[in-house]
């Protein structure tokens, strides 16, 4: 057994699956698994990668990515950088679905820049399922009644789950007359949200704030599409 295919066995790859890897990628059997797997493995690791990743041709896939959001809300390279560091899986994306969710994010009124905003500061909505994100919009706008800044601001909002987070936080803030950033509503346990519901007295400050940290525990989101990450055929190729 080669050293690679001891250390892929070694970090939980079933022997079953050894076979398929080594028949789709094999060059993966002649790499030195100290100096090249291992490193490659624990990086993937400190992204929180998905594991798919390994049988991309990445260069290709990060050029194709790169000059699409490029043609299509003029991002630039640092910018996709930050894009792919957030959300690796980007790379993977494919075009017809992204492009249906840039045409969504236009067609709720955002400008280009904001858009590009949106999409640096939380890529993962353009893997979202579009139905879920157009329920979550129109209740954004129907009812919550905010400007369209404050999504640009807190571009999390819609990887926030509508029915369990989002409605009731808002009916709760909205029963008692509070005023606050999507962020202050938004982005924190359920936990926290009960103790700042329980505050005598609210720290203004704090409720404003206008900033987010994606490692903020949110609700999981279950609706993303499979079908956003299938290989593009060769009528999907930029």
């Amino acid at each position: 057994m080669s050293t690679s295919v001891a250390y892929l066995v070694g970090i939980g790859v079933a022997r079953r699956e050894i076979g398929g890897i080594s028949t789709t990628h094999p060059g993966i059997l002649g790499m030195q698994a100290g100096r090249v797997i291992k490193p490659f493995v624990e990086y993937l690791e400190s992204l929180a990668q998905y594991p798919e990743i390994i049988g991309i041709d990445l260069k290709a896939k990060i050029f194709s990515q790169m000059s699409l959001l490029h043609s299509v809300i003029e991002l630039g390279p640092e910018d996709f950088a930050r894009v792919v560091e957030k959300m690796p899986q980007v790379v993977s994306l494919s075009r017809i679905p992204l492009l249906k969710h840039v045409d969504f994010l236009k067609d709720c009124g955002f400008s280009l820049q904001q858009v590009r905003e949106r999409v640096v500061g939380c890529p993962q909505a353009l893997a979202l399922n579009l139905d879920v994100l157009k329920l979550s919009f129109d209740y954004y706008k129907m009812e919550m009644e905010r400007p369209l800044d404050d999504l640009v601001t807190f571009p999390a909002f819609f990887t926030c789950c509508l029915v369990s987070t989002i409605k009731p936080r808002h009916k709760r803030i909205a029963k008692k007359g509070l005023k606050c950033s999507l962020s202050w509503l938004l982005n924190c346990s359920d936990a926290k949200f009960e103790e700042r519901m329980d505050y005598e007295t609210i720290d203004i400050e704090e409720m404003e704030m206008p900033s987010f940290e994606m490692n903020t525990p949110m609700e999981p989101r279950s609706d993303e599409s499979d079908s956003d990450y299938e290989e593009d055929s060769e009528d999907e190729r930029v």
